[in-house]
């Protein structure tokens, strides 16, 4: 494809327009690349982003949603952040996803699969949704927030998907309960009325799905009395704050994540903390950090952990890496994850650091399969599984 300097006056723009609303800011694209050397995943797909946005531009319909570059963008937003001329990328990637699923061209089979799981099962995994706690089950103590009966509370835990039916980071909620029963939190959990936030229908393309799943879940947490809602994982803490408020009112529900809530938690010096003898650093999650602008709360947290050595990678904060779990791009793919997480993995391992720390199920979930998968000695963890760690040590 030409990527010389185009007439912008005598491009057909009905793509464009069909696309996004944002079509005028796509046709200011300068053709920098900035997008495609952000891009974590521009190694595996077909056109780099510049190249599909030009052939946007140009009306090459069929060319576009022959593309598999959309359906591998793990919506991590830095290439966003990055454009000279603030072009919507990243609405834009979801938006070519929703008109391909609009007028049914080249959605990948496993994405329509897991859209239906969603809307039927009301979770990712297609699971029985009742069983969204089998987490708790070898705890030795179960908390009362978590048992089968609900009970009202005015902080509520919204557990999400992937901590409720991956074993891998059951530890997550399991250490995250734990904190709170051991610091008097009276919380409540939903089980089985909790449902999946939706968030991975809205990157997906199939964001018009996710108006029931909202509502549902608003109304569940209205009826235990929650004034508060804590999320361990980003992306329902990402959905909840920017994407309910579009399909349902949340207002006089204050939504913080679980870093957040554990950095005010420890502020008051009156949750006892033990030393933890590691050196660590700290993964940036995109839904956290990039989409929410969450970075300081889970590095206070750190920095009150005692004997903890805490070493920053070269990449942190707005220009951290990607994990590689985002966007749903395991589905589209599931090769390309380890790919990402790879590039990830060597800048932790410059560090020196045994432990890469992080405040999101996912990316601990793609970092532990990268770290396998590559033969690299790093451990990923999640930040309240550090914190629950330094309590017991101080017991």
């Amino acid at each position: 494809m030409s990527t010389e300097v185009l007439d912008l006056t005598t491009l057909d723009r009905t793509l464009a327009k069909q696309v996004t609303p944002e079509w005028e800011q796509l046709l200011s694209c300068i053709q920098c690349g900035t997008c495609s050397a952000s891009c974590p995943t521009a190694f595996a797909m077909d056109y780099t982003p510049r190249q599909l946005w030009q052939m946007v531009r140009l009306g090459m319909k069929e060319d576009v949603l022959s593309s598999r570059t959309f359906w591998l963008c793990t919506t991590c937003k830095s290439c966003q952040v990055r454009c000279p001329r603030d072009i919507p990328i990243t609405d834009t990637m979801i938006a070519l996803k929703e008109y391909a699923t609009r007028v049914d061209v080249n959605v990948p089979e496993g994405m329509k699969i897991f859209g239906e799981t969603i809307t039927t099962r009301y979770n990712i995994s297609g699971d029985d949704n009742k069983n969204r706690q089998i987490w708790s089950q070898n705890l030795d103590h179960i908390p009362r927030g978590v048992k089968p009966r609900r009970r009202k509370a005015e902080v509520l835990y919204f557990i999400g998907c992937v901590s409720s039916f991956y074993p891998r980071v059951y530890s997550i909620p399991q250490a995250f309960v734990q904190i709170m029963e051991r610091a008097d939190v009276e919380f409540t959990t939903l089980g089985r009325d909790e449902w999946c936030c939706g968030y991975p229908l809205h990157i997906a393309g199939m964001g018009d799905r996710m108006a029931k799943l909202a509502q549902h879940n608003v109304q569940k947490a209205r009826a235990v009395g929650a004034k508060k809602i804590v999320f361990t994982c980003p992306s329902c803490y990402y959905a909840w704050t920017h994407l309910y408020p579009e399909v349902v009112d949340v207002s006089g529900i204050q939504l913080q994540h679980a870093s957040e809530f554990l950095a005010e938690l420890l502020a008051g010096d009156g949750m006892p903390l033990g030393p933890v003898e590691e050196v660590v650093t700290y993964h940036d999650p995109c839904d956290l950090g990039r989409k929410s602008g969450v970075y300081e709360a889970p590095r206070d947290v750190l920095a009150r952990i005692p004997g903890l050595e805490f070493r920053e990678m070269s990449a942190n904060r707005e220009n951290a890496l990607c994990c590689g779990g985002g966007g749903d791009v395991e589905v589209a793919d599931n090769s390309v994850p380890v790919g990402v997480a790879a590039r990830r993995l060597a800048q932790v391992q410059a560090t020196g650091a045994k432990y890469v720390l992080s405040a999101c199920q996912q990316c601990k979930r793609t970092l532990q399969e990268g770290a396998r998968q590559s033969k690299i000695r790093v451990r990923a963890m999640d930040l309240t599984e550090l914190v629950w760690k330094s309590m017991q040590a101080a017991v």
